[in-house]
């Protein structure tokens, strides 16, 4: 291998003998073990079309990728990294339902739907106008169907109103979206089940192309997709699931740290393997991580360590209210930069809540500092290209009534409410879709003459792209569709004028990239939409990481690291959050604070406020406290005295900074 391993990710490498639980603390190198484990495997003379790995986003997906090819690259078998399936579960479920949509009653073409259109959807079977109340039931569908529970069940788990609400719009939620022609994003993770379930010839095949199974983040995995894995695995059971019990956040979605429990119950022969050697921190961040989640029950005792020094002692600073706090963090970053000669990009400024981020981005742009934000709008949530996509959906599968309504209507072209709701009743009244229906034989006698002229106009410009789709390059076709429906136009007449190129701009770039990805990737214009759809509900598109100061929420954070992070606004109420202090779930905000603490590879700046707008009001604020669970004798606090020998020290180190620093401003 062209990298050293310790011994127990040798261990972990090297052990093919049945099911293996990889307990990888933060930074312990567990992309390094999948990816040579994948090496040795191949060494064997296993089959690479018999290799498959699981991720949970496309970036970690695409990083694996890379790692994976350049270490077969150096064992010269680089052509095999191709057969190597590497995905997210919800990538790997796409590709099962792909390969037999027949089987579950959908065509090859099939929608997939984002979450503005299910909103929508919701919202008509809830019959009500409330926003809010259908997103609500939207995620409590969503959390059924994450935990395999039936609609005809859930009516019967329902605790109050809305969920009994949500329950019956569940009732009747699939079969919508069937005459869709449709599936929702939990979908591709359930349908595989049921099918794979219902059909042992389907199964047995797909078990052997995961006949060896690697699963990251195995901790995040919710009951759905840990059934899904168990069909896979079969009786074989020769999967590798890696994971981390510390770093476990996400029950708020569905994924469930009993998957981990279940996984002895379930495998009796299950080998347990535990990388505790940390490769990115300081001694004295990883004593206060260990500290403070050693306040959790276990699942799985361990402790990190590291060979990377003591490091920098801790600094905890509390501020006079939120505005202090983000004066002072963006003062800090900029002394710190400037007196290390840093970069922007190895500055990160952590937090529990988006809605934090406010005056930490005012601070940053008041000093002119350039920083990315997590929980930003998406590329693909920018209105100008849902409208493209719309009309991509649409020439892919034309059941796919929600997009056949927004791209109708946009660009405007004489078709308004009216005459939908008209369509709607034949539709309804034939059990078709809106596109069908323009077609019926209702529709030359219902609607008038020129809404009818545009309809057909509007739906032989579709049918005349599908026909195409699969015989020509996707930039072209996307070229003339823009083009065709008079796009640039429509932008310049509803938007001003730097509004309209930028967005103009921002559509010949989205041409631009599909078009290449469809080259790069030899995929036609319909299966680039379902890999658009994929792609946005995952994560949206990523670009290069620029040099700027990186803002997120901890959740967005996971995974990441940073030389230096501010870890902000640890106050109780917003860390631990105070919902979770009322409902008793503080155990998962400390897992949060711990994977915080872990981002950090150098030096780790806690702050919090002593007062805070709040709703309009001013109200006092107790400090964390986790920062009291942390390894009290690394911590040191803005403004307290420090023992006499540290005292000296830091005054010597001070004085040669400000030597070092008039140094550099006399040059």
């Amino acid at each position: 291998m062209s990298f050293p391993l310790n011994p127990a990710q040798r261990e972990a490498v090297r052990y093919v003998d049945g099911p293996l639980l990889v307990l990888a603390g933060a930074g312990s190198g567990k992309t390094r073990v999948i990816a040579a484990k994948i090496g040795h495997l191949l060494a064997q003379g296993h089959d690479p079309g018999a290799i498959t790995a699981i991720t949970f986003t496309n970036k970690a997906a695409r990083e694996m990728k890379e790692r994976v090819a350049g270490l077969l690259k150096a064992q010269g078998a680089r052509e095999a990294a191709d057969r190597i399936a590497i995905s997210t579960f919800h990538a790997l479920g796409l590709r099962i339902i792909r390969a037999d949509a027949r089987a579950l009653g959908l065509k090859p073409a099939f929608s997939i739907l984002a979450p503005t259109d299910i909103e929508s959807l919701v919202a008509e079977l809830l019959g009500s106008t409330d926003a809010a109340r259908a997103r609500a039931a939207q995620w409590t569908i969503s959390r059924w169907k994450n935990a395999l529970v039936s609609p005809g069940a859930a009516a019967q788990l329902a605790q109050n109103d809305d969920e009994a609400a949500a329950a019956q719009a569940y009732l009747r939620y699939d079969d919508t979206l069937r005459a869709y022609q449709a599936v929702d994003f939990d979908d591709l993770i359930a349908l595989p089940i049921a099918l794979l379930e219902a059909q042992p010839e389907v199964a047995a095949r797909w078990r052997q192309r995961c006949a060896q199974l690697l699963v990251d983040e195995y901790q995040d995995t919710n009951p759905a997709q840990y059934r899904l894995l168990k069909i896979l695995a079969g009786e074989a059971a020769a999967f590798t699931a890696v994971g981390d019990d510390d770093q476990a956040i996400y029950g708020w979605r569905g994924a469930s740290l009993d998957n981990l429990a279940q996984l002895p119950r379930d495998y009796p022969a299950l080998k347990v393997i535990k990388l505790e050697q940390n490769y990115r921190s300081t001694v004295r961040i990883l004593r206060s991580a260990n500290a403070l989640i050693a306040n959790n029950p276990k699942l799985f005792e361990k402790k990190l360590w590291s060979e990377h020094g003591a490091g920098d002692p801790i600094r905890v600073t509390p501020a006079a209210d939120d505005e202090a706090e983000a004066e002072g963090v963006v003062r800090r970053i900029l002394a710190h930069k400037f007196e290390h000669r840093g970069r922007y990009a190895d500055y990160a400024v952590l937090y529990r809540g988006n809605h934090q981020a406010r005056l930490f981005e005012q601070q940053l742009r008041a000093q002119n500092v350039p920083y990315t934000i997590s929980g930003g709008q998406s590329y693909f949530e920018r209105t100008e290209i849902k409208d493209l996509v719309a009309y991509l959906r649409l020439i892919a599968n034309d059941d796919d009534d929600p997009a056949f309504i927004r791209a109708i209507t946009t660009p405007k072209r004489g078709v308004g409410a009216a005459t939908l709701q008209k369509l709607g009743a034949i539709a309804g009244a034939r059990h078709e879709s809106l596109f069908a229906a323009v077609f019926a034989p209702e529709a030359a006698t219902t609607l008038p003459a020129r809404q009818r002229e545009i309809l057909d106009a509007f739906c032989t410009l579709i049918n005349g792209l599908r026909f195409r789709a699969e015989r020509e390059p996707a930039g072209r076709l996307l070229d003339e569709l823009v083009a065709a429906i008079g796009y640039d136009d429509h932008l310049v007449a509803s938007c001003e004028k730097r509004e309209a190129e930028a967005r103009s701009k921002s559509v010949a770039d989205f041409v631009r990239w599909l078009s290449t990805k469809g080259e790069a990737d030899q995929r036609n214009l319909l299966e680039l939409t379902q890999t658009i759809a994929l792609i946005t509900l995952l994560e949206g598109q990523e670009g290069a990481a620029p040099d700027a100061v990186h803002l997120s929420t901890l959740h967005a954070a996971k995974g990441l690291e940073f030389p230096h992070v501010f870890l902000v606004g640890l106050e109780e109420g917003i860390l631990p959050h105070r919902e979770s202090i009322a409902n008793g779930s503080v155990d998962e905000e400390r897992r949060l604070m711990y994977v915080g603490v872990t981002r950090a590879e150098r030096s780790l700046h806690l702050s919090y406020c002593r007062k805070r707008r709040r709703a309009g009001e001013t109200v006092a604020c107790l400090p964390s406290r986790f920062i009291g669970e942390l390894a009290q004798d690394d911590l040191r606090w803005a403004g307290a005295a420090l023992p006499a020998d540290e005292a000296a020290q830091e005054k010597a180190v001070g004085s040669e900074r400000l030597k070092n620093l008039k140094a550099m401003l006399a040059r």
